[in-house]
């Protein structure tokens, strides 16, 4: 007798993905601000912003993902708080250029949509985007069987925002001597975790709580990565103030580098501040050279501020929001010729 073959039965259930966009509409609609003129479902995200205050405003777009750190995730069985990380990520990404975030998209897949896994994603997408302003206006899954293993999923996001073209931030106006200041961050973020990972579970398991730490290995790596978005709202407005970087990939100086013009270097004083614990836990254990984890880790560096040496002290002396720290880690210097 011929078989009979179904898209169920290849591995993708259309009633489950119905059914997992109806219990999400709630977690969507409560990040909805005034400027969504539709719901959930639809082919596309409809948004109507309101540019009257500016006088030439620029939209400015970020995308990525959450890399290796989803298998830490899928070791703890806790899947809302890299939702949270991409947002932030994104939101980042844009507010060093001075941008204020509008919206949010999102892509899901996975090898089986299970419902509570892929809500618990979404639910970390909705907290963040409340938390930042933006709104999550559209998204999709998908379920690829073929390409993921069970239990396994992927993230992307993309944000869009804006800003009025004359308070960009670039970096354009830094110049030798300038100072840079480090904005505390806390833990991996979401980058080097194919290394932490090789190095940390040789030795430990998730569940395994390390005294250094002051909390379990999972509890670590998976510590959301922070929104710099109300630092940056106040610090951007203040005098002396040119540029930041969101410390990423390729660590403290191959992101502060990018918002730094040609003929200038950093002169980053690496004894300025003490590592967090788990940077200190990876170096040990894995031996790992000093290089490398300066281009892997941000160090407890998240966030750097580029300012004027004459504005220096009054930025040290500023009230920074929640539980970050400032500090001066560095200087801008002439490439000598």
């Amino acid at each position: 007798m011929k078989k009979t073959h179904t898209y169920k039965s290849s591995g993708v259930d259309v009633e489950a993905g119905n059914r997992f966009v109806k219990s999400i509409g709630q977690l969507v609609a409560d990040t909805h601000r005034t400027e969504v003129i539709n719901t959930i479902g639809g082919f596309g995200g409809l948004f109507e912003p309101d540019f009257s205050s500016m006088k030439q405003p620029v939209l400015v777009s970020s995308v990525d993902g959450v890399g290796t750190k989803l298998i830490v995730a899928f070791k703890a069985g806790v899947y809302d708080t890299v939702g949270q990380d991409l947002v932030n990520h994104c939101v980042n990404d844009i507010a060093v250029c001075g941008a204020e975030p509008l919206f949010f998209l999102d892509y899901f897949s996975t090898g089986k949509l299970e419902q509570n896994v892929a809500y618990d994603v979404i639910k970390g997408f909705s907290i963040a985007c409340k938390e930042n302003g933006c709104a999550l206006i559209g998204g999709e899954t998908a379920e690829m069987p073929d390409i993921y293993s069970r239990g396994e999923f992927d993230l992307a996001g993309t944000v869009v925002g804006v800003v009025d073209r004359d308070m960009i931030i670039d970096g354009s106006g830094i110049r030798d001597g300038d100072i840079i200041i480090g904005v505390t961050g806390n833990g991996l973020h979401t980058n080097g975790y194919s290394l932490a990972r090789k190095v940390l579970f040789s030795k430990y398991k998730i569940d395994d709580f390390v005294d250094a730490l002051g909390m379990s290995i999972g509890e670590s790596l998976l510590q959301i990565h922070p929104s710099y978005l109300p630092f940056i709202r106040e610090f951007k407005k203040k005098d002396g103030v040119k540029g930041f970087a969101h410390i990423t990939g390729g660590g403290i100086e191959g992101n502060t580098s990018r918002i730094v013009p040609e003929g200038l270097q950093l002169a980053i004083d690496w004894k300025s501040w003490e590592w967090p614990a788990v940077f200190k836990l990876i170096k040990k254990i894995g031996d790992v050279p000093v290089d490398d984890m300066r281009r892997a880790f941000n160090l407890g560096i998240g966030l750097t501020m580029v300012v004027s040496p004459d504005h220096c002290d009054a930025m040290l002396k500023t009230p920074v929001p929640g539980w970050m720290e400032i500090f001066k880690i560095g200087q801008i210097k002439k490439i000598p010729e």
